[in-house]
């Protein structure tokens, strides 16, 4: 008997269709949803942009949910990056998931210095290229590749370390014109590197931490083999969840290590819990990724017991993410673009929402058409026997 969970995310229907495991799609999906809101925040409300942690004197706190909400995201794609990548080898072996996780590290890595970066900045030569999360999902892909022949073992110690303990690393700063700067600006410290044209890269989301987060998502797969008992396996997760959560409850009070930022008490009990969970994500602090990586597995477990039927519009965004990715940032390039064409720029000179709420229900409208499109992908993985579109 296969439990619900493990069934297929729908019903097969050709020669490459493959077996998907229905919450690890739908927890994709959902996080895919929370970051297109996050997206149509940076397209359409820039004119109210927020800093990182966020300024609580300046952000409403309509904006700062609107935008903790995304927190989600990374670490949770991250996570499940390694995840499948783990359930991926137990079917094909570990020599084949190696060169798997590095041909598409490597395609990841390109897209967003051409595709992804065209669509965020309007321009196939942009004076700054932003190395943003698919360029870190594809370093990340590469690091695994070597990582996945460690011991298990060895492999959790390694990412325990690197997201728990690189904030002890915070204090080693490399100014630009030192040796060693454009490497620890990738591993690190977030800064600007010179491209040999005269342009600059910026690395918006520092290596180091993100390599532990899809190891850690790789050492989580054999909970998902065949065979385990998945009571066995929601308790596991609820267990991980709430030991994360805890974490980062300890740390946060304590207000020490684990976060560069420290919260402080509020004029109201909402401010001050807005300033408790006010958490640096470039790099993400280990507090972020206790407090993120803890709600995703109580997530996880969550979706574990919910009827998949329930849950099938998720899993249909989360079964063709980088196709979702890319459409994405295309459709809302496009809207921008033809909204300024229309002449709708406000006094800042850029097309603006009215609002927070207004940027939740464009995402609503936008992910109409994306679910359509997403599940006509979805279908044609299924059908195709075309090897490429497994990177889709």
């Amino acid at each position: 008997m296969v439990s619900r969970s493990l069934a297929p995310a729908a019903a097969t229907g050709g020669p490459a269709a493959s077996r998907r495991i229905g919450s690890i799609d739908a927890l994709r999906g959902l996080v895919m949803l929370l970051m297109l809101v996050d997206h149509v925040r940076e397209f359409f409300y820039l004119h109210a942009q927020v800093r990182d942690p966020m300024d609580l004197a300046a952000t409403p706190p309509d904006l700062f949910l609107t935008r903790a909400a995304s927190h989600l995201c990374a670490p949770v794609f991250v996570l499940l990056t390694g995840l499948s990548a783990c359930l991926y080898g137990q079917k094909h072996g570990r020599r084949s998931t190696a060169a798997f996780l590095l041909k598409r590290g490597l395609l990841l890595i390109l897209l967003e210095v051409t595709l992804v970066s065209f669509a965020w900045a309007g321009s196939v030569r942009p004076s700054i290229l932003y190395l943003q999360v698919i360029w870190v999902i594809g370093l990340c892909m590469v690091a695994l590749a070597g990582l996945l022949w460690l011991p298990r073992l060895a492999l959790v110690a390694g990412a325990l370390a690197l997201m728990l303990g690189h904030n002890l690393l915070d204090g080693i700063a490399i100014r630009a014109d030192e040796p060693g700067y454009v490497l620890w600006s990738i591993l690190h410290q977030r800064g600007m590197i010179a491209l040999p044209w005269g342009g600059l890269a910026r690395t918006s989301y520092p290596l180091l931490p993100w390599i532990g987060v899809i190891a850690a998502g790789y050492a989580l797969g054999p909970l998902f083999a065949g065979g385990v008992d998945p009571a066995r396996r929601r308790a596991r997760l609820l267990g991980l969840g709430a030991a994360a959560l805890v974490g980062f409850l300890a740390l946060r009070v304590l207000n020490g290590y684990g976060e560069p930022v420290p919260w402080q008490p509020g004029a109201t009990p909402l401010a001050t819990a807005l300033s408790f969970v006010n958490l640096t994500k470039y790099p993400p602090s280990a507090d972020f990724l206790l407090l993120t990586l803890g709600l995703g597995l109580g997530l996880l477990a969550l979706f574990e017991t919910l009827p998949q039927r329930l849950l099938g519009g998720l899993r249909v965004f989360g079964g063709a993410p980088l196709f979702f990715y890319l459409l994405h940032l295309a459709l809302l390039r496009f809207l921008y673009d033809g909204a300024a064409a229309l002449g709708l720029a406000g006094a800042s000179g850029r097309v603006e929402a009215g609002s927070p709420l207004a940027l939740w229900l464009i995402a609503a409208a936008v992910s109409v058409p994306l679910w359509l499109a997403c599940r006509a992908m979805v279908r044609l993985k299924r059908a195709s026997t075309w090897p490429a579109l497994s990177y889709l």
